[in-house]
């Protein structure tokens, strides 16, 4: 089964195809992303010691951009699958590209 992130970038969609069994085989890497962000991110500039999973997401989100804009089709999926694994009624993430990690915002399904 596939699953779909949808990504904006300045105005622009793109959607994100993820297999489903990208995300559960991408566990222990999503793991050890989580260990690598619990010892803290710096978000704009600012030190943030216990990262939420929305921030979390910011993090990831971020290297979500990078991937996208150098086409590097294997990381946009393994970032949207972490994505995807950690917040499972995300339907878009709205990428800042300014360098304002506190303004990428996401969009959740209506429950």
């Amino acid at each position: 089964m596939i699953r779909v992130l949808n990504v904006v970038i300045d105005g622009q969609m793109y959607s994100v195809n993820v297999d489903e069994e990208m995300i559960s085989s991408g566990s222990p890497l999503f793991n050890q992303m989580d260990e690598d962000m619990n010892k803290g991110w710096t978000l704009s500039k600012e030190f943030v010691e216990h990262l939420n999973i929305t921030q979390r997401c910011q993090v990831v989100g971020d290297k979500l951009l990078t991937a996208i804009e150098d086409e590097n089709e294997q990381m946009k999926a393994m970032m949207a699958a972490y994505i995807l694994s950690r917040v499972p009624n995300i339907m878009t993430i709205h990428l800042d590209n300014n360098g304002e990690i506190f303004e990428t915002q996401l969009e959740l399904a209506p429950s």
